[in-house]
């Protein structure tokens, strides 16, 4: 019985990643958000491509995916639950089945992530992020300090095993998946943040 329920909150862990709030908005707006920008699907590249109230509003969703992912984890088989589900909502994220397996980095979905597992680390978390991304002026260094703060601060304050799995998860796929913002950073040419002026 407890694998049966592992494997439906990873099934449905997936399905809700899948569901990537950047490209549904962004095609109401007129356009598909890929097409522009860094070409990801993400709140970083709707901010720039719609302006600051799309790229938060991106961002909330996707956050919000990750907390009914989380809650239905826990419920159904506590933390091995939830780390199955994060897990695959991560996955479904990053490449969701309903997209075209082409979807976003998992900044937003980890982030919150980070949190809702421990509220230390997500503190952490959310506070390199900004110090990361606000001194350099370029979202993906923030954003891989912070999926490195994810990982290590789950180690440092001993979670339990499956909800460090989790964090050090997340902190892997959110840097793998800015390996081409690193090679742009590397030749300095990865440019700064700047969301689209709103009129």
């Amino acid at each position: 019985m407890t694998v049966i329920k592992i494997v439906i909150c990873v099934i449905a862990g997936y399905l809700l990643g899948s569901v990537n709030s950047s490209i549904f908005l962004s095609k109401i707006m007129g356009s598909d958000v890929r097409t522009s920008g860094s070409g990801n699907a993400g709140a970083t590249n709707m901010a720039r491509k719609f302006g600051l109230k799309a790229g938060l509003l991106a961002m909330i969703l996707d956050m919000l995916k990750a907390v009914c992912a989380f809650f239905i984890g826990q419920w159904l088989a506590g933390d091995w639950g939830l780390m199955a589900a994060l897990m695959a909502c991560l996955v479904g994220h990053c490449f969701p089945a309903f997209h075209h397996f082409k979807g976003g980095k998992g900044v937003s979905v980890g982030g919150i992530l980070s949190l809702l597992v421990d509220w230390r680390v997500g503190l952490c978390v959310i506070g390199c992020f900004l110090i990361g991304a606000f001194s350099t002026k370029k979202v993906s260094v923030g954003s891989m300090i912070g999926g490195a703060v994810c990982a290590i601060g789950a180690v440092i304050f001993h979670l339990t095993l499956p909800r460090m799995l989790v964090c050090i998860f997340a902190g892997c796929i959110v840097i793998i998946q800015h390996h081409a913002n690193i090679k742009r950073l590397i030749d300095g040419t990865e440019p700064d943040f700047k969301p689209k002026k709103e009129k």
